[in-house]
């Protein structure tokens, strides 16, 4: 896959994404407790930094930029697939989070504790999806910068649903449990 092609069909992909979620965000229970400013920002600025690592490479050292794979078609088409699956399981979990979806760590009025879809094996899917994705494009660009956004959205993502897990326990009974019978955002890694 040429890198043109390869480039605005990553992008396109994402963009579907983020229209669906913009759109879906719309029709969410108001909430009734959030995590602070500063816990808020532990997991966002890594996120903004790889997301940052692909649409604004030239603000980061040149090295970030080499290839860590060779160049080719099948390691790139492969990457796109797999973009394309991690954002599709993140919008099926999303589907099924329903109206407690957020954006940021909160517990919302009449908050419910989904188990049904991905949740029943997972208990963050959308992370999960979305950790397929960014593993998906640091194939398909084979560049440094890739992995390190990787490794950011991971470091991200394990503490924004450390936090989302203590809301859970202080909130529903059943969490322990539930914590017990699911992974967290890895299939068969505790």
């Amino acid at each position: 896959m040429p890198d043109r092609a390869l480039k605005l069909t990553i992008g396109g992909l994402w963009l579907a994404w983020l229209g669906y979620w913009v759109i879906s965000a719309r029709n969410v229970k108001p909430t009734r407790r959030r995590e602070s400013v500063g816990s808020h920002l532990t997991h966002r600025v890594p996120l903004i930094l790889a997301g940052l690592l692909y649409v604004a490479p030239d603000w980061f050292p040149a090295a970030l930029s080499r290839r860590f794979l060779p160049h080719g078609n099948l390691v790139p088409a492969a990457g796109a697939l797999l973009v394309a699956a991690g954002l599709g399981f993140s919008v099926w979990a999303r589907i099924h989070l329903g109206r407690n979806w957020s954006a940021e760590v909160v517990v919302k009025q009449d908050h419910a504790l989904i188990r049904s879809g991905p949740y029943r094996h997972l208990r963050h899917p959308i992370y999960s999806g979305m950790l397929l994705a960014f593993l998906g494009m640091a194939l398909a660009f084979g560049e440094w910068r890739g992995l390190l956004a990787l490794v950011l959205v991971l470091a991200s993502f394990v503490r924004k649903s450390r936090t989302e897990e203590g809301f859970m326990r202080e909130t529903f009974p059943e969490y322990a449990e539930y914590q017990r019978e699911t992974r967290a955002l890895i299939p068969f890694v505790h």
